[in-house]
């Protein structure tokens, strides 16, 4: 009985020679593609990793490079003007996107900028809000600028203040570790809430507050000088059509005013 069946299955193997050796191989083959997968796997993980170390070193140097006195250096020069604002609006095939931005209001509330609309109709779905055809975002990372920032906005107001499709947004940028910590950030917008200085009437005027790393953000939009201001014109998709820095000049405020009316009339 026992020859018959070591008979039979050596028989079997030579009827199946091609099956026999599929088995054989077929671990091999296996660990072959594992090891060869495992392989390219950590040559992409290299790359990357190497690239995020690059990054992180380019970063670096930028920021040592780049301080406190060099910002101080150029504003004695140039007063916080580093580039005149644009005095015709910028053609909306020309115009660049205006990058998303998390901010809080004083009572916590969370708002993405720019509010914009996705081209299917006029409310923005995120948060079923009213798209403005032009909205003014003035940014801000210290609090000495602030001085710059109202000379671009008050002039805004007066002129739109009876328009329902204008919206002003003041944007402090607070990139300090400790302040954005939860505890500190909370305690912040409550001390912000109560200030009198921080309390408007005007519907149309949203004073909030952004907290995180603003790095890459500032690079996007060439943001270099922290302590001057930076104005950005937005039509109602996000798309920047005008903008300025520093004090507004009575013809800089003046195309601002111009370019917004326009921006009223675009359908």
């Amino acid at each position: 009985m026992n020859r018959f069946s070591r008979s039979s299955i050596f028989a079997s193997q030579i009827l199946r020679p091609n099956e026999s050796k599929k088995q054989q191989l077929l671990p091999a083959s296996q660990h072959f593609l594992a090891q060869r997968s495992s392989n390219r796997f950590f040559d992409i993980y290299k790359l990357v990793n190497k690239a995020a170390i690059e990054k992180e070193r380019a970063r670096l140097s930028d920021e040592l490079n780049r301080g406190y006195f060099a910002d101080m250096s150029e504003l004695k020069k140039h007063g916080g003007k580093i580039y005149v604002a644009n005095k015709t609006i910028v053609p909306a095939m020309a115009a660049v996107k205006f990058p998303d931005l998390e901010v809080n209001y004083s009572d916590g509330k969370i708002l993405k900028l720019p509010v914009r609309s996705n081209g299917n109709g006029n409310v923005a779905e995120a948060y079923k809000l009213e798209v403005p055809k032009a909205s003014l975002v003035c940014l801000s990372f210290r609090a000495s600028s602030q001085g710059m920032i109202n000379s671009w906005s008050a002039p805004f107001l007066d002129a739109f203040s009876d328009s329902r499709d204008v919206r002003l947004y003041e944007v402090s940028l607070i990139d300090s570790w400790f302040l954005c910590r939860s505890p500190i950030k909370k305690l912040l917008l409550r001390i912000m809430r109560k200030s009198k200085h921080h309390e408007s009437t005007e519907l149309k005027r949203q004073i909030v507050y952004s907290f995180g790393d603003h790095y890459y953000f500032r690079k996007e939009l060439k943001m270099l000088n922290l302590l001057t201001g930076y104005i950005f014109l937005l039509d109602k998709f996000g798309r920047i059509r005008c903008q300025g820095t520093g004090l507004a000049t009575e013809e800089e405020s003046s195309s601002f005013l111009s370019c917004t009316k326009l921006l009223l009339e675009e359908k």
